[in-house]
């Protein structure tokens, strides 16, 4: 059994015990999935582009994408260069679970060395050119200490029309390889497990 599939078995494993997660209907905010990607729905594995079925090798999916975070910074694939795996959390605003998670994400952004591991969030319902002002209080309310972004076309493309439920949560290696995604969720210690797990591989 190859790296990618053992990762893929980790994140189904995880999707099995998520606590629960909010549909993306939100006058199409989420974006709606694209018939030409994976579409996702709870729970299962999430794909932020289309995957091959074979069971031999395949080549690893990169995204592109440009955005601002909350401090105006801009932020692009370039980011998954800074440390060895980056999870990418999408939320939403209205989503409870989203916000019930946030606190333990944050804490795990204190754990880890940056140049092993980050955190980003993507606020799904809330888009660049609007006012931030709800975005920044959910983030200081739950400590969730780490980069967000707002959406915008390039995003919504690249992430967001994979996304049919929130969160909806995507990981990535240093080179920016798509590692796997699940939807949903989860105490703080299964992702502390799986972020260990995906670490450990060479």
């Amino acid at each position: 059994m190859n790296k990618r599939h053992k990762i893929l078995i980790s994140l189904l494993i995880l999707s099995l015990v998520l606590l629960c997660g909010c549909g993306g209907d939100n006058g199409g905010q989420p974006a709606e999935p694209d018939p030409e990607t994976d579409s996702v729905s709870e729970p299962q594995e999430a794909s932020p582009s289309e995957e091959p079925s074979s069971e031999e090798e395949t080549e690893p999916i990169y995204i592109t994408f440009e955005g601002t975070d909350l401090e105006g910074n801009p932020v692009s694939q370039d980011v998954f260069s800074q440390s060895r795996l980056t999870m990418v959390n999408v939320w939403a605003t209205y989503c409870n679970p989203c916000l019930n998670e946030m606190p333990g994400l944050g804490e795990l952004t204190a754990e880890y060395d940056r140049s092993e591991f980050q955190l980003i969030g993507i606020v799904s319902d809330v888009w660049e050119g609007e006012d931030p002002a709800l975005v920044e209080s959910l983030v200081q309310e739950t400590g969730a200490d780490y980069p967000h972004l707002l959406a915008n076309d390039s995003i919504s493309q690249a992430i967001l029309s994979s996304v049919s439920g929130v969160p909806t949560t995507f990981f990535f290696d240093g080179e920016g390889a798509y590692l796997g995604g699940v939807v949903g969720s989860a105490e703080k210690s299964a992702w502390e497990e799986l972020i260990n797990e995906l670490l450990e591989e060479p």
